[in-house]
């Protein structure tokens, strides 16, 4: 069996990590991890973030260490409940709070969202003053996440900007009644995101919800949304393909002068 640093040395370097394409402000700065790049075996192989899932402890904290090598900030992760809650990001350090959703205009963390196919979105502000990244499963989605993460960032919605990572795409999720009726209850026109496949099923269109959800908000300038967790097995963890599997994070954070 290979040593966590021998693995380590086999990973390839310059292809584990994505960047937000986006025309933020020079000193607001992304990291969206992939499943590549880090040191756990087996169904977490390799760079897994998560301490939830049952991987190797000793794996998830060298696999943060690798990510926090590369943000330099601290990373604030947090315990996402699937909720609409929002916390500052600094006070979030060391204590991981239940919240799914933070924010930060001071320099002193990074924003964290954990994902395996539910949506992570990551805002700033056009000036480069705030930033803040969101879990947006679609109970969060649907339930006001974006909203309440809008609100917190304290800056009219015209000024803000969003990048939607990598999430579920629309070919694979498969979704029933109750979630096409959370969504078009509220919102009928959200029903364009929806593809009826017979017997209460609909695939659903996560970025399309989330473009909407923005875009009533008054945000509109919104980047991203290209990719699918599920269909590209060797670039991201699938937790709707593999079931038992690891988890990414997108970061966003604010870079002091």
């Amino acid at each position: 069996m290979k040593t966590i640093t021998e693995t380590l040395n086999l990973a390839p370097q310059g292809k584990n990590f994505l960047t937000a394409d986006w025309p933020a402000p020079a000193n607001v700065k992304t990291l969206i991890t992939t499943r590549n790049g880090g040191v756990s075996q087996g169904v977490y192989q390799s760079l897994n973030l998560g301490s939830h899932v049952g991987d190797d402890p000793d794996a998830v904290r060298r696999n943060r260490e690798i990510v926090q090598e590369q943000v330099g900030l601290p990373v604030a992760y947090l315990n996402q409940i699937h909720s609409t809650i929002v916390v500052n990001a600094a006070d979030a350090l060391g204590n991981t709070p239940d919240a799914d959703a933070s924010v930060d205009n001071s320099g002193k963390a990074a924003c964290a969202a954990m994902t395996a196919d539910c949506l992570p979105v990551l805002f700033c502000d056009k000036a480069g003053t705030v930033v803040a990244a969101a879990h947006a499963g679609w109970r969060g989605l649907a339930g006001g996440v974006l909203q309440n993460t809008i609100a917190a960032m304290n800056v009219a919605p015209v000024e803000i900007m969003a990048y939607l990572g990598p999430a579920i795409g629309a070919d694979a999720f498969e979704v029933g009644q109750d979630v096409f009726d959370a969504f078009c209850a509220p919102m009928p026109e959200a029903a364009d995101a929806f593809e009826d496949i017979g017997g209460g099923k609909y695939l659903a269109d996560i970025y399309a919800l989330a473009r909407l959800v923005l875009r009533r908000e008054g945000v509109d300038m919104i980047y991203g949304g290209t990719h699918c967790t599920v269909l590209e097995r060797d670039t991201f963890f699938s937790y709707r393909r593999d079931g038992q599997t690891g988890r990414m994070v997108s970061l966003i954070w604010l870079e002091q002068a």
